[in-house]
């Protein structure tokens, strides 16, 4: 899901799903209506059930033409788009354009760099949809520690004058809290959300079981390492090589 236009601040709004999802999915902003674009499409055929693919055909086959292949697997030319989508190069370089339309994306140079956007990209959305989260990314990496026992009730409202993050914690109550959280992952934005502070602003007055504090300790680690995959785009492939024809 992507906006057409923002209202204000910068473009950040692109996040993947797989359920249906509501317009603001994205941000719940005036005039940042979110737009999902699915990857493929299910219709009914004589009784059967078919998928297919939801991209235009002569778009495929020219990313393929463009990295020197007879065809395109729809999945990877996905990620490839969703890697150029988190590229902070990009948005800065079409920052203007980003916030007056959709999304343009730019064709690669060869197969070697569709194929590095296109693992950054698979890398990104296997994150974000919180795939085998628990596998890759523990607890055991020291983020979002919860070590005080309590009643472990969302009391506080998470905002800046009650000053319920500081030092890097994470303050649910008078006496409990998530330790080890980077200020970046608290502040960082998907959209116009950010997930680290309205996911317990949400939960005020609720009580964390363990399910709960586990989901949050993984939303922080999906946070610090989206953000470092971000960069590491844009230092793996270096944005201005990237080919100045784009796909709408």
């Amino acid at each position: 899901m992507v906006c057409r236009q923002l209202k204000q601040g910068e473009f950040q709004h692109c996040l993947v799903h797989n359920n249906i999802a509501e317009s603001s999915f994205v941000s719940n902003k005036t005039s940042e209506i979110g737009y999902s674009f699915p990857l493929y499409l299910y219709q009914e055929n004589f009784g059967q059930t078919e998928r297919v693919t939801n991209m235009k055909e002569a778009i495929v086959k020219e990313f393929a033409a463009k990295i020197g292949a007879e065809k395109v697997n729809e999945l990877q030319l996905f990620d490839y788009i969703y890697a150029v989508l988190h590229s902070p190069a990009y948005r800065e370089k079409y920052r203007k354009f980003l916030k007056i339309d959709f999304p343009r994306i730019p064709y690669p140079d060869d197969a070697e760099q569709f194929s590095r956007l296109a693992g950054f990209g698979e890398r990104l959305r296997k994150l974000h949809l919180m795939e085998n989260v628990g596998a890759t990314l523990t607890v055991a990496q020291n983020v979002a520690n919860f070590p005080v026992a309590g009643t472990n009730e969302i009391e506080n409202s998470f905002t800046e004058k009650s000053n319920d993050y500081r030092d890097n914690k994470v303050w649910i109550n008078n006496t409990q809290y998530f330790d080890n959280v980077p200020l970046s992952a608290w502040e960082f934005y998907i959209g116009g959300y950010q997930p680290a502070q309205k996911w317990l602003k949400d939960r005020k007055g609720r009580k964390l079981d363990y399910d709960d504090v586990r989901h949050y300790q993984k939303m922080i680690a999906v946070l610090c390492e989206t953000e470092r995959i971000m960069k590491e785009i844009d230092l793996a492939v270096p944005f201005p090589i990237i080919a100045q024809k784009h796909v709408q």
